[in-house]
């Protein structure tokens, strides 16, 4: 029986290994977002209007609805960042085919245009570390990613295009 691989602690389950993959966390996530922040912040904006361009871009046509149940935030907080990006010409709103009361959402050109600059330096560094880490951490970087993910229906979502891929 292999209890290691590749140097692996055995005791991966111990209180200082889950407190050190914590504190990864944080500052993976700070510096993860620091490019993308300083870039916002020279249009005054922030990580939440980020997260609304993000996802518009890669999901063009969601709808408000669908795009509220992605980020688990109100209608309130949506709309107040939702009209800026509709204001300054990043977001375009089209009314629903089937259902007029629906907002299909897309990014407009410039809206697209901030997207790729904001997207370019995170894919960059996602891109990097998944080179050095190799396939087999790669994989085991996305288990322990979508165990860390509570709805199911977000899990589903990285299943389905898993096993679109194949």
């Amino acid at each position: 029986m292999t209890l290691m691989k590749s140097g692996a602690n055995p005791l991966f389950l111990r209180d200082e290994e889950l407190r050190q993959g914590i504190e990864m966390l944080f500052f993976a996530y700070r510096d993860f977002t620091a490019e993308p922040d300083a870039i916002l912040a020279e249009r005054g904006l922030g990580r939440a209007h980020h997260r609304v361009i993000y996802f518009v871009g890669r999901y063009p046509g969601m709808t408000v609805s669908d795009l509220l149940s992605i980020l688990k935030i109100t209608k309130q907080s949506l709309s107040r960042v939702l009209s800026q990006l509709v204001r300054e010409g990043y977001i375009h709103q089209d009314q629903g085919v089937e259902d007029r009361r629906q907002r299909l959402l897309r990014l407009t050109d410039k809206g697209a245009q901030l997207e790729k600059e904001l997207t370019e330096n995170q894919r960059q560094r996602i891109e990097r570390a998944f080179r050095d880490a190799g396939a087999e951490a790669v994989d085991g970087f996305r288990k322990v990613m979508l165990g860390i993910v509570n709805a199911a229906e977000d899990r589903d979502r990285f299943d389905a295009a898993i096993r679109k891929r194949r």
